[in-house]
Formats: C-alpha cells, structure tokens, sequence
C-alpha cells in the first residue's frame, strides 16, 4: 500500500479502504504478504539466468544435434516393418501327452490275380492293360465273388483300397453275359449314386475303360450344374449304366418324363456315408421308391469307408440279406450274416468313441502346434519348403469354408509365386521355381470344377486348396501331401481327408494344423487308434532361411548361415508384413479378408458338441486370428455380420394393449365412414352382424 502511495496510484481513502479489506476479522494479526518482485528484480534474474545459459547451451547443443543425425542414421539402416510382433503374447504350446496306439491295418494287395475269377477274358485283358492292374486288393478279393454270385453287399473298406473296381467289374461282368443283348433304347441297368460331381466324374471315367470292349453297353452321368437340355436328351437316346448325385437324379425323376426304372438290376450306393452327410438322406428314399414302383427285385451294394449309425439305417431300408465285408487285419471272420453285423454296427455308432479306423500301411501322419498369430506364416513356409525346395510333391490343403478358400488361394498366389515377387528381381534361383496354385469348392462353376479336377488329375505337382468337395472316393495320383488348415469335425471326416494320399499301397503324407488350445484333438485321435507325431512349428519355419527374398537387408551383414532363431523370427515377420501389405493394399482385399474370417468363425461354431470342450468359440482370440488373415487389428464390425445359426432382426413384436388401440381406431373410423355414407336402410344387417360376431368364442 506503501509503495502504491507514493506512486500516486491511490490516494490516502482508498488506502485506508484497501487496508480495512485486509485485516482479518477477531483482531487478528494480519498475514504477511509476499513482495511482489519490481522490474529490476525480474531484470537482474534474466541476465544472471542467461550468463549460467551460456556456458552450457554451447556444450549442450551440439550433442543433441549428433543424436538426432545418429537416430536418422539407424532408421535408414534398419527397414521399417509396419506389422507388430509375431512372436509376443502368443499362448504356450503345450506338450503332447499320450501313448503311442497300435494303428488299425488292412493287407491292400494280395497275391490273387483276376485270372483266377471267372471273368470274360476281354475284361481281364482290359484290367491288365487298360487300367495297368495285374493282382487284386483286398476289398476285390472279397467283393468280387460275393457280387457275382447276385447277392447284396455292405462293403466297409480304408480310402484308396479300389472299392470302384470291386464293384464295377462284377457289374461289367453280368451286364455283357446276360441272355438277350443289351440295347441303348432298354434305359438303365444300373444305377451307381455318388456324393459329389468330381466322384460323378471319375467313377464314369473308370467305368468306360472297363467297357472298351462291350461297346454296345452305354454309360452316362447325370449331375449339378450341368444343361437340364442335354442331360434329357441323353436320357432320351437311352443310358444303361446311370451315374448320378442324388439332387440331380430326383430332379429327373420329378420332371424327365422319359427316365424310367422297368430294367434296371443294381443299385449302388458309393460312399454312402458322405451321401447322408450332405443331407440327401430324403433323396435317396425318394430314389428308392421310385425303383421299387417299378421293379422291386435288384441286386443292392452300400460301400463307405466308416459305418455310421445313417448307414446301418440305409442298409436296413435298401438291403436284403446283405452279406457284409469288412477288410481289416483284426477282424478274422471276414463274412458275416447281416443281423450280426447290423447289431455291432448299431453299437459302434451309438459309442463312436470306441470306432477304430483304418490307416493305408504307407501313410506317416503329422500334427503341428501353431498360435493363431503364426498360422499364415508357418502354412506358407511350409509350401515352400515342400513344394519349392523339394520340388517332387503334390499337396492337398483341406479348409473349412469356401470363402477362406478363395481368399488364401489369392493371398498364396500373389505374394509366394505372383506379382508380389516381380518387385524384387534380385532373390535366389532357388526361390523362383514357380508354384503352381490350384483351388475347388462348392460354389464355382460345374465347368470350371471340372478343368480344375483334371488338371490336378494330369500335373505331377501343385498345391490344391480346397474343402471338403474333395475329401470322398477321388483318386487324385501322386498326392505326397494332405495339410488340414483346419481340423475336421469328425475322426471320420479325418481318415477321409488323409486317404486322399498313400493310395493303392503308395507312400504318402498327412500334417494336421492345431492351435494350442485345441491339443486334446490329438489325444481324441489316439482313441481312435490314429497315431500322429508332432513337427516342431520352429523347424517348419526355418525353412524360410533358404528364401533370401524375406531376408532383412542391413548395410555389411554377412550371409547367414544356420538356422538363427532370431533370422528366422525376422523373416516370419518379413512375410508377414508381405502379406499384410497385399491384404491392406485395397478396400476391397481388407472386405474380402473379413468375410474369409467371418467364414472361418462360422465355421468355428459349427463343431459337433461332442467337440466343443476342444474347439470352442470362445477359446479364440480374435486379433491373434485377425492376423492370420492378413489384417493388423481385430475387426470391430463383425458382430453386425449374420453368423451361422444366427437369426435376422425381427422387429419387436408391439404389446397387445397398442395393437387393441389400433383396432379400435379402425373400426372407430369404419363406423364414421359408414355413418358418413350409409343410407340408413342396412343399420338391421349390421346390428345383427354385430351380435354375431359377439356370440362367436374370442
């Protein structure tokens, strides 16, 4: 106050005003207040502050500037990869505990030659040379004589063991030596059903060769996505042997008028097993009651790799006094009556758990544990490994839906053998061998499905992707490889798949992809006496040390040599960011990597619930997922997608108190209107309408 006085700022009242407003109350000393600091204070502190500055801004300054020269220096030796880390926070990989299992064998070959059967000697000939088969299998062995002699047969037989021949000669056999020869016009003889197009397909393809020399007898196959027109047109001309899937043949029956039943002697079911589990149950007794209408006695075969409680249930409606066959080393009575056998097979299916299967003798079967994060990763590396660096095999890969199909089909072809590669010309001459991509599934084209089969069918190598359209009865030669990117649903379904390899007696090779939480699989095969060793995710990843393409480039890094656990982590994440890179490059590949995702958690939720303590939803986790994919983060709008089993939004169904409302509303207005236009002469009619309608209950 002293210091305003003597400025002028305040004159002596408001002093002595201001010094009222300060003074506490009760009489209490006043508080000292702190001097405001004057200008020259503030000038003294600058000037004393910049003297300490000067000294050491001058010895500061310049180390910051070599620090950030070096920062830049380091990030332009190091390359930038826009991915985070594969190999953080992923779940351990458990050990796998559990006994090594006698596995179940069935003897392929025997030393029985078709010379010993009492076949025309132009069907030996043709099996000899044609189809290059001089001894039988086992399934022929026993099959052969039992359909020969015109009794009905429930043939259970391992994949791969010729199960088409061992029902097709005999066919072949009593269709040339019946009495009155065979015309094209008498229609069909014999009716064969199978599951998919391609068996479709192959099962008429063999069935040509063995009718080379009875030209007079007329095969034909009937199937999905082919011209309705044409197919009526060949029904017209006339087919004794009719090939058929069970969809197409009932469309037939509904609207081919010139298809009819009156001749034909065989019924046979192929991989009767897959026909149920399509869902073509309701068709193929609707197929049987159109051959029962018209000719009740026939010869019927059921063939299948496994015995379902579906088959047993078909055998019982289609079947009459079947003798059944079933090949393997530990059954010692090989014909039984069928009562037996329909009891043990009624008991097999309700405890399925006690079912063992039988593996091809050649067949070594391999799992991988592998996190979510690394699927991606350690399935391109193992192609590259087997399929570019070894060059010789043929690989299968099995999905679980079409859409993860298409998109990984795309995603492996541009960034391990495409476009992708173009972009650095300098890697190794080992690395650009190409590779060749192949895919099948259910929702392409019949004539596109058909180029694909055949081509896989002619190439002696090459990677098919594809579901499980390709896991039944196709005999795809010199596969070397099965990979299942994703777990079957059954050990059936397994056993389907792998027999896609090591057939008739040839080596073969399966790998099974787990995720860590889904290890107890393995322990569910071995009860089913399957035995699969494990291969280390490590050592299938190494492989990508022979490919200089995914190498990180520093400035005077030697050439590697070994196996570097930490080179081999870079490069996994090179690749990585490889894919990522495609997968982000467009809108349109970040949708189409979604809806693959979304496809594989659909398919996720669809695991029997036998399954579901082993394969369960929750279990996942959906950014390390999302990886696998190709995307960098979890995808936040998934839960607004459909989801399989899941229901469309219906809107609230309104309360009954608002719907009353709304009633009374509009017959309040129908009276108004009839009020309004009435000419008084109907008022009786409607009170007596309105009596009525109170009478009526409700």
């Amino acid at each position: 106050i002293k210091e305003f006085l003597l400025s002028g700022l305040l004159t002596s009242k408001q002093c002595n005003a201001l010094k009222r407003k300060l003074q506490p109350p009760h009489g209490n000393p006043p508080l000292k207040r702190k001097r405001k600091p004057s200008i020259n204070t503030f000038k003294k502190c600058a000037t004393e502050a910049d003297i300490r500055e000067k000294g050491s801004s001058s010895q500061k300054s310049l180390p910051k500037k070599q620090l950030t020269d070096n920062r830049n220096e380091s990030q332009k030796s190091k390359p930038f990869i826009k991915t985070s880390s594969l190999f953080r926070n992923n779940p351990e990989i458990p050990e796998i505990h559990r006994k090594a299992v006698q596995q179940v064998q069935e003897n392929v070959f025997t030393m029985d030659s078709f010379s010993q059967l009492d076949l025309h000697p132009h069907l030996i000939s043709t099996i000899n040379t044609v189809l290059k088969i001089s001894s039988m299998t086992s399934v022929q062995k026993q099959t052969i004589p039992v359909l020969l002699q015109g009794k009905d047969a429930l043939v259970r037989s391992q994949t791969g063991s010729g199960k088409t021949l061992a029902y097709g000669i005999p066919l072949v056999q009593s269709l040339q030596g019946m009495e009155s020869k065979i015309q094209r016009s008498d229609g069909p003889y014999a009716l064969i059903l199978v599951p998919t197009r391609e068996l479709a397909l192959q099962s008429f393809d063999t069935m040509q060769k063995l009718l080379k020399p009875f030209a007079w007898i007329v095969p034909g196959v009937l199937m999905g996505g082919e011209k309705r027109k044409s197919e009526k047109a060949r029904l017209r001309k006339g087919i004794n042997i009719l090939i058929s899937t069970p969809g197409r043949l009932v469309d037939h029956i509904k609207s081919t008028e010139c298809i009819h039943f009156r001749r034909t002697q065989w019924l046979i079911i192929d991989e009767a097993d897959r026909i149920l589990d399509l869902g073509f149950e309701k068709d193929v007794a609707v197929i049987l009651n159109a051959l029962n209408a018209e000719r009740e006695t026939r010869q019927n075969v059921l063939l299948s790799a496994t015995l379902t409680e579906g088959v047993t249930r078909l055998a019982n409606i289609s079947l009459n006094d079947p003798v059944s066959i079933s090949i393997a080393d530990e059954i010692q009575k090989v014909l039984k009556p069928a009562s037996q056998t329909d009891r043990q097979a009624s008991s097999s299916s309700n405890c399925m758990e006690q079912e063992n299967f039988a593996v091809p003798e050649k067949l070594k079967q391999y799992v991988v544990m592998v996190p979510s994060k690394l699927r991606l990763v350690t399935l391109a590396a193992f192609i590259l490994e087997k399929c570019k660096f070894e060059k010789h095999h043929k690989m299968i890969i099995f999905f679980s839906s079409c859409k993860q199909v298409e998109f990984h089909y795309e995603l492996l072809l541009k960034v391990l053998s495409g476009g992708l590669e173009l972009e650095q010309p300098e890697h190794s001459s080992v690395s650009s061998a190409h590779l060749e991509f192949l895919q099948l599934h259910g929702n392409m084209e019949q004539e596109e499905r058909t180029e694909v089969f055949q081509e896989f069918l002619k190439s002696k190598t090459g990677i098919l992707l594809c579901t499980d359209v390709a896991a039944r009865g196709l005999d795809l030669p010199q596969v070397t490889w099965i990979v299942q990117y994703n777990a079957p649903a059954s050990p059936a379904e397994y056993i389907h798949r792998i027999g896609r390899t090591a057939r008739i007696g040839c080596h073969g090779n399966s790998l099974l992809v787990l995720a860590p939480s889904e290890a107890e699989y393995v322990s569910l095969l071995a009860s089913h006496k399957i035995n699969v060793s494990e291969i280390k995710m490590e050592k299938v990843l190494s492989s990508l040390m022979k490919d200089d393409r995914f190498k990180l480039h520093r400035p005077g890094s030697k050439k590697s040599c070994g196996t570097d656990p930490q080179e081999v982590r870079e490069r996994a994440t090179v690749l990585q960011t490889k894919f990522e890179n495609y997968v982000h490059s467009s809108d349109g590949t970040v949708r189409w990597a979604k809806k693959a995702l979304q496809s594989f958690l659909c398919a996720y939720t669809t695991y029997p619930r036998n399954l579901k303590h082993i394969f369960h939803i929750k279990s996942l986790h959906l950014g390390h997922v999302a990886k696998s994919f190709g995307l960098r983060d979890a995808p936040q709008n998934l839960t607004a997608l459909p989801t399989a089993g899941s229901k469309k939004k219906t809107k609230p169904r309104p309360k009954r108190s608002d719907l009353l409302k709304k009633t009374h509303s509009k017959h309040r207005l129908a009276e108004i209107l009839r009020s309004e236009y009435s000419s008084g002469m109907d008022t009786g009619v409607s009170k007596v309408k309105k009596k009525k309608k109170q009478r009526k209950p409700g």
